[in-house]
């Protein structure tokens, strides 16, 4: 039996204030072929999911917190109890604009790794506006270096 413990999850911590840790797919002991699912806290007043596209439909669920969330041309307040549907292709982002942490869980499938992850860590990420969509009018800047 496959079991990933939270607690026992070293996970990733990212240049823009963030720590992942997989619960199914990536650095899991758990595989799937179908979908991947992970743990992710945002660091108060900016922690970030940067600006970004994926192949795969994905959901954010916010457990603990609130927070910005970008879709396409769309921007909005997110609170806890609520979950986004991110359509494949479509950029997005999460900022955390609160003083506490933000807690969510993401599922996206099909299951694989996504570009992001690597680009953010080497500092490639394609940056808003200039290689990739711009975010929307008044959103928080994406972090594509530590703050």
């Amino acid at each position: 039996m496959n079991i990933a413990d939270l607690n026992e999850l070293a996970g990733r911590r990212y240049p823009a204030q963030r720590w992942t840790r997989n619960l199914v797919g990536g650095m899991s002991p758990v595989q799937c072929e179908n979908f991947a699912l992970g743990y992710v806290v945002l660091e108060p007043g900016g922690g970030q999911v940067p600006w970004h596209n994926q192949g795969q439909e994905e959901v954010y669920f916010i457990v603990e917190g609130e927070g910005e969330m970008c879709l396409g041309e769309e921007r909005q307040a997110v609170k806890s109890g609520q979950c986004v549907y991110i359509p494949p292709t479509v950029f997005h982002q999460l900022t955390n604009t609160g003083s506490t942490p933000l807690v969510m869980l993401y599922a996206y499938g099909p299951a694989g790794d996504v570009a992001h992850w690597k680009q953010e860590l080497e500092g490639t990420l394609p940056r808003a506006g200039i290689d990739v969509p711009a975010l929307p009018e008044g959103a928080a800047p994406q972090c594509v270096s530590p703050p």
